[in-house]
């Protein structure tokens, strides 16, 4: 799962089980940020606001079958980039897919009854949301399992053209913003869910990810670094 040599740094290589808990609980979290910035009301990511947008266009699907709708859309996307590449095994994608999808709605469930009028608490329940987002991602990248639809669909672009993966991923998710907005346009009369916080999300998670890694690093070194210690001290 890990898409760049400082992530693989990060990965935990132990029990199979253990990494399944901590993708799901990751799975939780980040959900679990989604739904608080969808609470903010003051903007939400690209891909929310593609699936939270179609809550209004059509109301009788919830966001988290619209989401797994759009993994379920990517991974069809990435069958037409790989070809013979792709593998049958591919499909396990699925299945995280679907936990998040679950989640989301639960967590929406869950803090339907948050919402603040005050500006400056929205701003900062939005950047505790961009945080639990962060470090959903954080602990999925570190669980180093099962990539989701999209991400895949970005790798397999980058497979393909050898572009950065960065720019791809920046690329897909302006394509995501200017879906989002053309139906907001078409059936609502204007862009929904797209504002400032949207922008701070794509700034703020990204940040908080290279925290979490700094954190984790220096943690894992301060630990080492006592195990030494405690070796170097223990008696003969």
């Amino acid at each position: 799962m890990a898409h760049h040599e400082r992530e693989a740094e990060i990965i935990d290589t132990g029990s199979l089980t253990r990494r399944w808990i901590t993708y799901t609980v990751g799975i939780y979290i980040l959900t679990l940020g989604i739904s608080l910035a969808i609470r903010a009301g003051i903007g939400i990511s690209p891909q929310s606001s593609l699936t939270r947008t179609m809550t209004l266009v059509y109301t009788s699907l919830s966001q988290g079958t619209y989401n797994f709708m759009l993994e379920l859309f990517m991974l069809f996307l990435t069958y037409l980039v790989l070809r013979k590449d792709f593998k049958a095994k591919d499909f396990a994608s699925l299945i995280p897919a679907f936990v998040l999808a679950s989640c989301l709605n639960l967590n929406l469930m869950l803090t339907r009854s948050i919402g603040f009028q005050d500006y400056f608490l929205k701003l900062s329940l939005l950047a505790l949301a961009d945080a639990l987002t962060a470090f959903g991602l954080f602990l999925m990248i570190r669980a180093n399992l099962v990539l989701m639809p999209i991400d895949m669909f970005v790798n397999a672009i980058f497979r393909r053209t050898g572009w950065k993966w960065g720019n791809i991923k920046t690329a897909f998710d302006c394509t995501l913003l200017l879906v989002s907005a053309a139906i907001g346009f078409a059936f609502l009369g204007a862009p929904k869910f797209i504002r400032e916080g949207t922008f701070m999300n794509a700034i703020l998670v990204g940040q908080y990810i290279k925290l979490y890694f700094f954190l984790f690093k220096k943690a894992k070194a301060a630990r080492a670094s006592h195990q030494r210690r405690a070796l170097e001290h223990r008696p003969n």
